[in-house]
């Protein structure tokens, strides 16, 4: 790997180096990653320089900013770290962001312009990564996936060569770019529109996990009639050692959601409620996730309603191992196919289960039951956006999409130089 290490101004760790398995390891630390070697690019250059260098010599590289949402597909590749990458710029209500920008340096940014990215629940979960495999936002019901949010991309592309990617200079990449994953070229800068929030409303009521059979009935109703401008969420949550609680986390695009949510506020008990007016800046306090790597297993499944059978699967018996049952209400612009928009399509689904604990083998058989007792109610697919380790791409797409993926992978890449965290093949 010398060739490699003179090519490039950045840093390049191989096997047996100090600090090479810090600088392999993902977020999810329960995820291996038995790479070749590790190149933190300084800048574009170093990022053509690594793939020129793959694909000269019969090698494959996985990007990962921060490492978030890292697959089982990086044995034997060149990882190419690209969040020294991380510039975000404004202006007339486009956002230019870098490859490692993360979503909190972006709200940051558009808040005191009254503008909103179309963000999930973490601030630091990257741009560029999230937006390629669609982009679930707290926003999605209003606006739809991120991806479809997207104007430009600048990348490149399996040869080494730069290239900038929009709906006229190459219409297929740029389907395949929003929503499709990395498989296709390495992203080194986003262009996208951002979405007006002069106001948001947000926050999350908390009761004791005995409360949950009223939590879950109020959930239904709130959502049977919420408004696209409204997104709510409900949490089964047993934190290690602890009771368990059931909450809601919800945001609202306006200065207040009215008797929207009412039904919670009927429900006795509640141990806390943080809603208010927030800044777009805030919006990951609302869950308020681990902002440091740590170990995790999870599941996602799109379900087809919300109705009695699936609330006796999901109040059953406690969640425990597991630390999250989340279930997220779509619909809304999620639900209608979006002009010209991406490989992210649209999702039919309602509602999406998602399972989460810490990985022991009682999390797996936990995630495993749970998730066999919601077959019945699920459509067996999982957005590209929710995919974890030991998935694979195939189960995020109508069969229609994937062929079309598959067929510009093997025209675009047909040596495989660039591997995504969840490859179409």
């Amino acid at each position: 790997m010398n060739e490699l290490k003179n090519a490039i101004s950045g840093t390049t760790w191989t096997v047996g180096d100090p600090g090479f398995d810090e600088a392999r390891r993902p977020w999810n630390l329960a995820v291996d990653q038995p790479v070749l070697a590790v190149v933190e690019a300084a800048d574009t250059d170093d990022v053509a320089a690594t793939i020129s260098y793959a694909a000269l010599h019969g090698l494959a590289v996985t990007a990962q900013p921060t490492g978030h949402g890292a697959g089982a597909s990086s044995e034997g590749t060149i990882l190419l770290r690209t969040h020294r990458l991380n510039s975000v710029e404004i202006t007339d209500g486009v956002a230019r962001t870098g490859a490692g920008a993360q979503w909190g340096q972006v709200l940051a940014a558009a808040s005191p312009l009254g503008l909103t990215g179309l963000a999930g629940s973490s601030p630091v979960v990257g741009v560029t990564g999230y937006t390629l495999g669609g982009g679930l936002s707290w926003f999605s019901r209003a606006y739809g996936f991120a991806a479809d949010s997207v104007l430009a991309v600048d990348a490149v592309d399996a040869s080494g060569a730069r290239i900038r990617v929009t709906a006229e200079t190459d219409p297929e990449l740029f389907w395949a770019l929003r929503g499709g994953g990395g498989d296709f070229a390495v992203v080194t800068g986003l262009e996208f529109g951002l979405h007006p929030a002069p106001f948001l409303y947000g926050g999350r009521i908390m009761w004791p996990v005995e409360r949950a059979p009223e939590v879950l009935a109020a959930y239904r109703a709130v959502t049977a009639t919420a408004p696209d401008e409204l997104t709510v969420w409900f949490d089964l949550l047993k934190f290690p050692g602890g009771p368990g609680f059931v909450a809601v986390d919800c945001t609202f695009l306006g200065e207040h959601p009215g008797a929207l949510l009412s039904p919670f506020e009927r429900i006795a008990g509640a141990l806390s409620d943080s809603r208010g007016l927030l800044p777009v800046a805030e919006l990951g306090g609302i869950c308020a996730e681990p902002t440091d790597p740590g170990p995790g297993m999870s599941s996602a499944h799109l379900l087809t309603g919300l109705d009695d059978a699936v609330a006796e699967v999901l109040l059953a018996e406690p969640i425990d191992p597991l630390i999250s049952v989340q279930i997220r209400h779509l619909g809304g612009a999620l639900s209608r196919p979006a002009p010209g928009g991406g490989a992210a399509g649209h999702l039919a689904e309602p509602y999406l289960a998602y399972l989460f604990g810490l990985p022991s083998q009682a999390t797996a058989d936990r995630i495993e039951g749970l998730s066999k007792a919601l077959v019945p109610h699920t459509t067996g697919r999982t957005p590209y956006t929710m995919l974890h380790s030991g998935e694979h791409a195939a189960s995020a797409f109508p069969r229609e999409t994937l062929d079309r993926l598959r067929d510009l992978k093997r025209t675009r890449d047909p040596r495989g130089v660039i591997r995504a965290n969840f490859p179409v093949l």
